[in-house]
Order: C-alpha cells, then structure tokens, then sequence
C-alpha cells in the first residue's frame, strides 16, 4: 500500500513537472538527467538545486556577481589628530581642512556607519536692516550661503525688517573647494537684479566642531560688512560649526549634493522616519432587522441582505429570501481600520429586486469611536439596535406643485461590533513578517533585543533615467521593520551613492524578517526623463531589494556585506547594483528571547477564534492599501508604489517561476528521505554484505533492547548538530537567483508573471495559456483522483462493499490479534525485520501479497460520472 502511494506521489510530481515545464520532451530529459539524480544521490539542497539548474544555466560564470561580498568599512571611526593645533590658511583651494580635523574627538554612538564629516550653517534670522534706498520701503530680504562653487539660499519674506528664517545648509567636506565660507544678505527685485545689502565672511580654520551628545551650538549675532570691509547698517544671526551626519540638524537640512534641486522637490530629498498607522480589526455582527418593508408592493416577499461599508471596503451579508419582515443573519463582517477613525461604518438593508439590482430600505452611517475595544475573547461586547433612514419621495405643498425628498424613518438593524485589539493586524506577507504584536499597547511585552542598520551605499547602480542625454540615478533607500519606516536622503545623479546613515529598531520577536529597498527618486522637479509617460505622473522606479531574517544573526556581531541588488524584468534577471550594509543585532534578555521559541507566532486570538484563509488575504490586501494611502500623506510622502513593493503587494498573483522554483524545494526537502530510502534499498539487496551484516547486528540490539531506540535516535541527532555547526552559515541570507529559477525562466513565463489583472495580453497568447492550464489541471485532476482512490480503498477494508475482501481482512485481523497476543513483541519484531532484509536469493519478482489484495479493492470512482 505504501508503494502505491509512493507511486502516486512520483506520477503528481511528473505530472507538475510536465506542468511547470511547456515542453514535455524537455521535462522527461530534466527528470532522467537531472531530478532523478538528485533523488538518488541524495544531494543536499544547495548542491541540489545547482544541479537541477544547471541544464538551464549551462555553468554561467557572471553567476558570482549574484553572491554576497565581504566587506571592510572603516565604521565609527575617530576624529583624526591635527599636526599641532588649528592654524589660519593661507590660501589654496585645499586650506582649512586643518581646522576641521584639527581636534581629537570620539565620534558619536553612529558605530555602524562611516564618519562624514559636513559644515553646518544655521541662519536663524536678522534685525535692523535698512530700508530699500529707492522705494524707501523695508525690504524683500533672503540669505545666500556660498562655500566655492555651492550655493544656497533661504526664502525671501515681503518686506520684512526683522526676517527669522531658521535654516540649515550642510556642505560636504569631501566637496570644500574653498577656505572662506560667505553668507550674504540681499534684497530681492522682481525686475532686475537682487541688491547686495551686506556679507559675513567665516575662515573655514576657525569654525568650532561639535558632535552629539554635545548641546547645539548657540547662534551668534554678526554685524553685516560692505563688499570692502566696512561695516553697514544690520545684523544677521548664525551659527556655523563642523559636525557628522549624527548631528539633529542634518536630516532637515539643505545639502550640497542636492544643490540642483528646486521647489517642492527639496523635501523629497531628505531623510525621514515614517510610522504606519495604527490598524484594528472591526468586527460588526449583524443578528437581524426588524419591520422591513420593501418599496414595491404586490406581496412579494423581500430578499434582503445588509450592506456594510468602511471606505472603500464592501461587505455584504447572504440574502434572507424568507417570507417575513424580521429576517435574521447572525454572521460576522470584518474590515480594517486605521487610528485616526476617519471613517465612518455605514450599514444599508437592501432588497434583491434582480440580477445586480438592489432597493435601498434604509441606511445608517456611525462613527468608528462609539464601538468598544476588546483586547480578549472573554469580554462579552453588548449589542446595540440601531435606527434606520431613507429619503422618500413625496407630494409637496398645493400652492407648489413640486415634489420634495423627506427623511423617513424605514426600521432597525441589530448589530454587535468591537475593535479587536487582540490580533495582529497584518500588512505584509506571513513569510517575510516584521512584527507580530497585537494591535493594543496594553497586550505588548517587552523587547529582547535592538536591530540596528547602518545604511553605507550603493555601488554600480543602473542608469534609471534620461537627463541631460545621459543616464542617471538619483537614489534613496527604505527600510522596513515592524511600523517603523525610514527613509534615507536622495543622492543626486551617482551611480555609487553614499548615505552613512544609521537606524534602530527594537525587536520583540526574533523570528522576523527586516525588509531594505533602493528606489530611483522620479519627484525632484528636475528635467529629465523620469517616468510618468502619456501625461501619467512619475512614478519612483524600483532597482532592487533585500530581506534579512533576524534569527538567521548571531547577536552583537557586526555583519558588514555588499548584497547584490536583482531585479526580475519581462527580458529576464538583472543585476541593478549592490547595497553595502553593516548589520548588528543586540540581545537584550537571552531568557526571554529563547521563550520565545517556546510560543506561538502570532498572539492568542488568532488561535482562539481564528479567520479563514479567503478572509486572511482580503484583510491583508485591505491593510496595505491603508498604509500606502496614509503614509502617502505625510510631508514628504512616501509613495504608493514603494510601500507596496516593501510590503510584496503582488505576491499572491500567479507565476509560472514561482511554481517552479516551489516544486524544487520541494523536491529537495525528500532528497535525504530518497538517498536514506536507495541506501536501505542496498541493504536489503545485499549490496554490500558487510554494511548489511552491521544492520542485522544493530536489529538484533533493539529488539533485545527496545529502550535504547528513542535515546540513540535523539543521541544521533545531537551529533549531527555538532558535526555541522563547524559547516554553518557564517553570512545572512541573500536573494538567490537559481533557486528562484530567475535565470532560467522562460520569456513567455516572465510575460505572464508580468501581466496585468485582469489580463491585458494579446488574445492567442491567452488562449494559449488558458489551453495549457486546461491541459495540465486534466492531468492533476487524475492524480488527485488516484489519491482519492487510495483512500477509499482503505475505508473498504471494514465496509464490507467487497464482502468477499472484507470477511478475508476480518479473519485475518484475528489470526494476528491471536499470533501477537500469544508471541513476545521481540520475536515479532525480530521476524519482521529479518523478512524485509532476507538476501535477495528469497526475494520474488512478483508484487507482494498485500499489494495485490490492496488493488484489488473496491473504490467509488465506479459511481463517478
């Protein structure tokens, strides 16, 4: 019976095979040459997957640019010594430097990232400027900081004599191309040009450093000189001083190296922190309604059904046909809902006049705050009835002549609803889960550990666009981890941009998974070509991501890598770029974090009362479409199509890749099960006489000592584990590209997995595809049918269906109930082991006895039409 369904499980497996692979001669070849191979050597699943990708591949050499490089950063290093104190240049583009980095200063807890050394300038505001010499009215002033050939200006106010601007403007130390720093005060004209009003100059030598945990740099008031050195009527305060990109001020400053960018596109080139919303379940409980009478009269019966609406989520109960004006349901609808409730839960009871026609009877709109928040299952939510309106039509007065709408009274709807506090709502795919706490604050237990990234670069980006008639990049990176979203700044027109920025999150559960994307900024206001096309809006252009799992890290080792950016395109895998990261995960309680192994993933409620599959992926779609619409309004937003990308929207659409790729882990997790079950094989063929004499001796041994079975399997175990802790992984995970069948997928599979939903294909290229599903769902649909034959045959047995075949099982179950009762369990063992491996010479061509009674059962496929 077990090889039967042995065999049944090798004709699916040849059967999915013929699926995944559109030419049948090519997957015969792939399964002799290849699979089969892998099973009988019992590969193990690296080895094996690079095998069964090899026929594809061909060994292809530029395979290594896929891997994960080592790298040697210089993190958290310190401020370096001066030659003996600060000293005034004396000129040349190089002078100042000194100054600098004339200081011996330990960098800040920015550990993780290498030190960047920027020139801050704060221009707060200025007072007493002198009236415009022509107009004899105050002036329309604004700062501009020059340092070389950079430039930045604040805003302009109308005439205004006392400005406050409070703006930031960091300047690169790898890009200094002066020792004089300047900072102007002009006066703008709308005609011609701006006025010069009055400078301060600063001697790059002299400007103080500073680094956190050091207080901010208190602003000092300069009195305002003439182009020859005079002094004029005004002063300007500011505070200029050399820091790091650990300093408060650099996230919200002006940089240099976005000195192109104009308008509203500045704030899209700063780093940001986002939060996502806080997220409920709302479940509404809809018992029944009361006196629903439908608008159209003739005695026929309503058939009603109630309508719930949040949003733009749509659920509907069953339709009551019943004949009455009472109809009940009793059944759970469940939405989605965001902290803070902007919503309303509108609840309308309709009749099913026709196909797609619906009557509304009343409706009722109520806001999301009046229902409870319940954080266990125990707590017993009160119901509530609620009244229900409608708009009806009626005559108006006589001298009017007109109709006019009126607000009716229709019935009343019963309904229990409570925001669950309890589950974890999620809003990204259960296999790459960043977070798994429940919604309510109260039910949170503390963090094990800290998760800290530090964000380096990028290096061989690819070129994402046109501007200038040359390709560029102008990249930032997003990294997400449980509702903490950051955003790194936007590196302007570099294919190898550095960030340096470093971020933390804490870790309640280490079995989770942090997800970091490279996108091409497409919103900077720039000319250029950036995405949009036919009037659409640009849109930020995806290069790559990675998912880094945190219980694949040692905790307190620092991980310093450059992992290879791949993208999946309809013209097949390209490596887009590498992003270098330093990674570091911090245990904080060890107890606490190996309980955790202990419990289940998600909190309690989603095992007390869970939610269907169906429900599950519905919620989730609703969920990330709440995120990407809240954190698309913040300032700068961070747009629809990144957080759906971060959060793997499209990973439930169908993919002839994925199938396959799927098939082979698959196939990979029996290759040690198929290598254990060729080596008995051999074994009981007596392949070779001296391994099968040692497990005659080790037989004898359990049977005679049945206690020592349980502790030599768990004792074998435990020595395996040693043996391969020396062979473990020492680097995270990275995407990998022959597992994935990236690198050897069809173009019409990746046309496919491309395509739009609903399709958007030409139609024979449908039509093909739909015949191909046709085909191989026949082929699955008689596989499954063989399975299910199997099992009935074993209901036969005891059925008597077969009576012939049932009274034979019957009498044999009681000559062995009798032959077991009466002879020690040692000899039975003893004797059933030595059956299975008597020498070859004993053994029979033939199908076994029991084999043969098993087909020969009865099954329902007879009745089948």
């Amino acid at each position: 019976m077990l090889s039967v369904l042995c065999n049944d499980f090798f004709e699916f497996a040849v059967f999915y095979g013929l699926f995944i692979f559109p030419d049948p001669d090519r997957w015969m070849r792939a399964v002799a040459m290849d699979l089969a191979r892998f099973i009988a050597e019992g590969y193990k699943c690296k080895r094996g997957l690079t095998t069964m990708s090899g026929h594809a591949q061909g060994g292809d050499p530029h395979h290594e640019d896929f891997q994960l490089k080592d790298t040697n950063p210089l993190l958290g290093e310190q401020w370096p010594k001066g030659a003996g104190g600060p000293a005034r240049p004396t000129g040349g583009a190089g002078g100042g430097l000194a100054g600098w980095l004339g200081v011996d200063k330990p960098s800040s807890t920015y550990d993780l990232v290498e030190q960047m050394f920027f020139l801050y300038v704060r221009v707060v505001k200025a007072k007493d400027l002198p009236p415009n010499p022509i107009t004899g009215a105050a002036m329309d002033p604004y700062v501009e900081v020059r340092l070389g050939n950079y430039k930045g200006t604040t805003r302009h106010f109308d005439r205004r004599a006392n400005p406050e601007w409070d703006q930031v403007f960091a300047f690169s130390k790898s890009r200094v191309q002066s020792n004089v720093l300047e900072v102007f005060l002009k006066d703008r004209d709308m005609l011609g040009r701006d006025d010069y009003v009055g400078k301060v100059v600063f001697d790059l030598a002299e400007v103080p450093t500073r680094v956190p945990p050091d207080s901010p740099l208190a602003p000092q008031w300069y009195r305002l000189e003439e182009r020859r050195g005079g002094k004029v009527r005004g002063e300007l305060m500011l505070a200029v001083w050399i820091g790091t990109q650990a300093d408060e001020a650099f996230p919200e400053a002006w940089h240099s190296d976005a000195a192109v960018v104009r308008g509203e596109g500045i704030a899209s080139v700063r780093s940001k922190a986002y939060v996502s919303p806080k997220l409920w379940y709302l479940r509404v409980n809809v018992i029944e309604a009361q006196d629903v009478q439908p608008m159209h009269g003739g005695g026929r019966a309503p058939e009603v059904l109630v309508k719930a609406q949040v949003g733009h989520q749509i659920l509907k109960t069953t339709v009551v046909a019943a004949p009455t004006l009472n109809p009940r349901w009793n059944e759970d609808l469940v939405f989605v809902v965001a902290e803070p409730f902007e919503e309303q839960l509108v609840l309308s009871v309709e009749d099913r006049v026709g196909p797609g026609k619906d009557d509304l009877l009343g409706r009722v709109a109520l806001p999301l705050g009046i229902f409870e928040k319940r954080l266990d299952h125990r707590p017993f939510v009160q119901s509530r009835w609620f009244d229900l309106e409608r708009f009806g039509v009626v005559p108006a007065a006589v001298e009017g002549g007109e109709t006019r709408r009126e607000l009716r009274f229709a019935s009343r709807v019963h309904v229990r609803a409570c925001l669950e506090g309890a589950y974890h709502v999620m809003d990204e795919s259960t296999m790459y889960i960043s977070d798994t706490r429940p919604t309510a604050r109260q039910l949170w237990k503390p963090p094990v550990g800290v998760l800290e990234i530090g964000i380096l670069g990028a290096t061989g980006l690819q070129p994402m666009k046109t501007r200038d008639g040359r390709g560029a990049t102008d990249a930032y990176c997003v990294a997400k981890y449980g509702q903490k979203w950051v955003r790194t700044r936007t590196m302007i027109g570099t294919a190898n941009p550095t960030w340096n920025e470093q971020y933390t999150w804490e870790v309640f559960d280490p079995c989770t998974v942090i997800t970091i994307g490279v996108f091409d900024n497409c919103h900077l206001g720039t000319n250029g070509s950036n995405g949009g096309g036919n009037g659409a809006p640009p849109r930020d252009a995806r290069i790559g991501k990675i998912r880094i799992r945190l219980s694949t890290l040692e905790t307190d080792r620092v991980y310093t890598h450059a992992y290879p950016l791949i993208a999946l395109q309809k013209s097949g895998v390209k490596k887009m770029g590498e992003l270098r990261l330093a990674v570091r995960f911090t245990c904080l309680s060890l107890i606490n974090m190996l309980h955790l192994y202990t419990q289940p993933l998600l909190p309690k409620m989603h095992y007390l009362h869970p939610f269907t599959v169906t429900q599950l992926d519905a919620l989730r779609y609703q969920a990330m479409g709440i995120v990407a619409a809240r954190l698309g309004r913040a300032e700068p937003p961070l747009r629809r199509e990144v957080v759906e990308y971060m959060l793997d929207v499209e990973s439930h659409m169908w993919s002839m890749r994925r199938s396959k790729a799927n098939f082979f882990r698959a196939v990979s997790l029996f290759s040690g099960a198929a290598a254990a079950a060729r080596w008995f094989g051999d074994v009981c063929r007596w392949r070779n006489v001296a391994t099968t004499a040692l497990v005659h001796v080790l037989l004898l041994i359990l049977v005679w000592y049945p206690e020592l079975i349980l502790p030599t399997v768990f004792l074998y175990m435990f020595l395996i584990g040693l043996w391969n802790y020396r062979r473990r992984p020492r680097h995270p995970p990275h995407m990998d590209t022959k597992m994935s069948w990236a690198e050897a997928a069809h173009p019409d599979e990746l046309d496919e997995e491309f395509d739009t939903f609903p399709t958007s294909g030409q139609q024979h290229v449908v039509y093909m595809r739909y015949d191909r599903l046709r085909s191989v769902a026949g082929r699955i649909q008689t596989v499954v049918g063989d399975m299910a034959t199997q099992g009935e045959r074993l209901q036969a047995l005891l059925s008597w269906r077969d009576p012939r075949a049932t009274c034979l099982f019957v009498l044999f179950c009681l000559l062995a109930a009798v032959v077991l009762y009466v002879t020690p369990f040692k000899v039975v063992a003893l004797v059933a082991g030595l059956y299975v491996l008597r020498h070859p010479r004993f053994r029979s061509r033939m199908p076994a006895v029991p084999s043969n009674f098993f087909r020969r059962l009865p099954s329902r496929a007879d009745s089948m039409l």
